[in-house]
């Protein structure tokens, strides 16, 4: 089957590419709005931390981009679709900002991209991680590049039940993101032979998970499925261990668990944990160099949310540079027409959006295995982009044409 770009695309990418074609950045400099949880829960997993790596990419490209400053802004959302809307509509209607990154909370990333839709403004998604950005709901002017709950679910929750934890109860987080995690999981629990036997909804940012642990307790299932993130993750993690679970037998399992929710726990209460990570600070030599750059300014390793947006940035900014101007449609054509890079490893953008790249099954390290300050995981597998996140021939995204 053949596939199309969207309409337009090839002709902007000719022109892009006549000679002579003049360098043209709108209002004379480049504005990226940084546009996240500063506060609440998802505080350390993007946070100060993506501003931080935005920056960073700013500075290691140079400081401009065609002769134009790079400028970094940033904000919290609050995890409030209301208040992230309005502010990616000041951005881009007041403020000249010329794309926005990040974005975690996916409920809110679904109404930043409707406002960047509406606007025809670049969105890099890098924080959201619902796989319906790319599904049903893409847009021309997004890319995605966060791990989505496609890629986060299939390979810790396939290796689970392999494993022989056949049946499973989840602790969802109430909005977007952890009802499409617990959907994406239970299909392939279910496609691997398993079962869930049921769920409960809890709030974002709950603070006593007592009654749901209780009640996945006596479910008698195998495996508990934390879908969500955050704080929501760890304080459940933290009071599963006060209740026992593990020492009864059940399998904690985190769907969405970053070095920032294991380096809270400690690895006393998260060894043993299996998690899916597209990122490990510690898995090759670009990775170790830039981010021990990133903790002598931050005090912390990065996140997979820190180093996306960095890389995610880049190569915003590389599309730039070679399409010789910030126009939207121009700057997107390049970005999908070349391969993203990733710590020494790249992949491609398709036309849905998706960036598509290998990802890794860790299992996070005992005390006794830890040789040095955050040395928390050791590598299990590495899952194939291609099989980590759902294909193009599926996809549901209105942008991918097909012909016989």
């Amino acid at each position: 089957m053949k596939r199309l770009q969207w309409f337009g695309a090839v002709a902007v990418a000719a022109l892009c590419a006549m000679p002579g074609a003049q360098a043209q950045i709108s209002d004379n400099s480049v504005r990226i709005g940084v546009l996240n949880d500063m506060s609440g829960p998802y505080k350390d997993l993007a946070g100060p931390g993506s501003v931080l790596a935005a920056q960073m990419a700013a500075e290691d490209f140079g400081g401009k981009v065609l002769g134009a400053p790079i400028e970094i802004v940033s904000a919290d959302h609050q995890n409030k679709p209301d208040v992230g809307s309005g502010i990616a509509r000041k951005w881009f209607d007041v403020d000249q900002v010329d794309a926005i990154a990040d974005v975690p909370t996916s409920s809110v990333g679904m109404t930043v991209q409707e406002v960047s839709r509406e606007k025809q403004k670049i969105f890099l998604i890098s924080g959201a991680a619902s796989a319906a950005f790319t599904g049903k709901a893409c847009s021309p002017y997004s890319i995605q590049t966060s791990d989505d709950t496609t890629a986060l679910s299939a390979g810790t929750t396939k290796a689970v039940v392999k494993s022989g934890a056949d049946t499973w109860f989840f602790l969802t987080a109430d909005y977007a993101f952890g009802h499409t995690l617990q959907k994406e999981s239970t299909r392939t629990i279910e496609a691997n032979g398993g079962k869930v036997l049921g769920s409960v909804a809890h709030p974002q940012n709950a603070s006593d998970f007592s009654s749901y642990l209780l009640t996945a307790q006596a479910s008698g299932a195998k495996a508990v499925g934390l879908a969500s993130s955050g704080n929501d993750t760890t304080t459940a993690m933290k009071q599963a261990v006060e209740f026992g679970l593990m020492e009864k037998g059940q399998r904690l399992v985190g769907l969405n668990l970053t070095i920032a929710e294991i380096h809270s726990l400690g690895l006393q209460n998260a060894h043993g944990v299996q998690l899916t990570e597209s990122f490990y600070w510690d898995m090759n030599d670009q990775a170790r160099e830039w981010s021990k750059r990133y903790f002598a300014r931050f005090g912390k390793m990065p996140t997979r949310e820190h180093a996306m947006a960095y890389v995610t940035i880049l190569h915003y900014l590389r599309a730039i540079e070679a399409a010789k101007t910030d126009e939207p449609k121009a700057v997107m054509v390049m970005m999908k027409s070349t391969p993203m890079k990733f710590f020494g490893e790249q992949g491609p953008i398709r036309e849905d959006g998706r960036f598509v790249h290998d990802l890794r099954l860790f299992e996070v390290k005992s005390p006794a295995e830890s040789k040095y300050p955050w040395d928390y995981y050791k590598q299990v597998a590495v899952i194939p982009g291609d099989q980590a996140f759902g294909s193009l021939e599926e996809s549901e995204c209105p942008l991918v044409k097909k012909t016989k």
